[in-house]
């Protein structure tokens, strides 16, 4: 027993006429005779009383259809989510971003990629750049939204963005100078230095760090933690002082954050997805992305793509 003919059946036993079901499936009536001539010989019973003026269901074709209609609308709703689940084709979109990302980007990332593809679901994971690499060479994503340097030979990225870091330290610290005046590295030589762990991302954390040697800041000691409030709780019990970006919301008392005058310490971010992937969708997530980090503070880089970025 196939599944077509099982539709055919249906609808034949909806129009009760060969022509009219014939024309509904677009096929020619003799076809749609022998096909269900062929159903009745498997089942060895008669489903229609093809007895003029016109054709009946039999006792047996009425029990048949109760037992067909859940068969088909299951097979459609299955078909229905086989379609939605390809990337691309009015269904999901996989992609990753950062955990600290600002929280405006989020809601400003998902309307800008609504208005692009409005029949594509963005399914976002919380995810570090290692993680995101890992899970795009293993098609768990489809998209992925990197900080660099890091790892992506054999990726494709698009523009990237920027966004100067600054420090957060003690409002009391001898570098902490005056509001908007930004932090002289060496002025924080000898200083422990809290930074995300580097497993999370391995290039950007090496290249962080060597910046800092070079603009003379050698860290008393180097603290990992990725949590902002365990950041900052460290922060403000002296445990040593942050470098990131200027915070999304107002810092605890006793904490402040200022710029710093190295050009070389930023988030430099961009989308990046397996070439031979790529489609309408991963396209408008690129857009989207550029104009959510634009929208909280980042800016095109000068350098354009993520290729020339050192792998660090």
């Amino acid at each position: 027993m196939e599944l077509r003919h099982l539709h055919y059946f249906a609808v034949l036993a909806e129009e009760l006429h060969f022509g009219r079901a014939a024309s509904r499936l677009h096929m020619a009536q003799p076809p749609l005779s022998q096909r269900i001539r062929d159903l009745e010989r498997e089942l060895g019973v008669q489903l229609f009383d093809r007895t003029r003026p016109r054709v009946k269901l039999t006792e047996a074709g009425a029990l048949l259809l109760e037992h067909v209609r859940p068969v088909l609308s299951g097979v459609a709703t299955a078909r229905e989510a086989m379609r939605r689940i390809r990337p691309g084709e009015s269904g999901v979109l996989r992609a990753g971003f950062p955990p600290d990302t600002h929280p405006v980007a989020l809601p400003t990332l998902t309307s800008a990629f609504s208005r692009r593809v409005a029949g594509v679901l963005l399914d976002l994971h919380e995810l570090t750049t290692e993680e995101q690499l890992a899970w795009l060479r293993v098609d768990k994503l489809e998209a992925a939204v990197v900080r660099h340097p890091a790892d992506t030979v054999g990726l494709e990225s698009g523009p990237v963005v920027r966004r100067e870091l600054g420090m957060v330290l003690p409002a009391a610290h001898p570098a902490a100078g005056r509001p908007g005046e930004p932090v002289r590295l060496r002025d924080l030589n000898g200083t422990p230095l809290i930074i995300f762990p580097r497993e999370m991302a391995p290039g950007l954390y090496d290249h962080m760090l060597s910046v800092c040697r070079d603009e003379g800041f050698l860290p008393g000691a180097i603290r990992h933690a990725r949590n902002p409030g365990f950041v900052h709780g460290l922060v403000l019990a002296g445990r040593g002082v942050n470098l990131n970006e200027e915070p999304a919301t107002p810092l605890l008392d006793g904490l402040v954050w200022r710029p710093v005058t190295s050009p070389a310490l930023a988030w430099l971010t961009s989308v990046v997805w397996v070439p031979a992937r790529h489609n309408e969708a991963i396209a408008a997530f690129t857009e989207a992305v550029t104009e959510a980090l634009t929208a909280t503070g980042h800016r095109i880089d000068a350098a354009g793509e993520a290729g020339a970025v050192p792998a660090g």
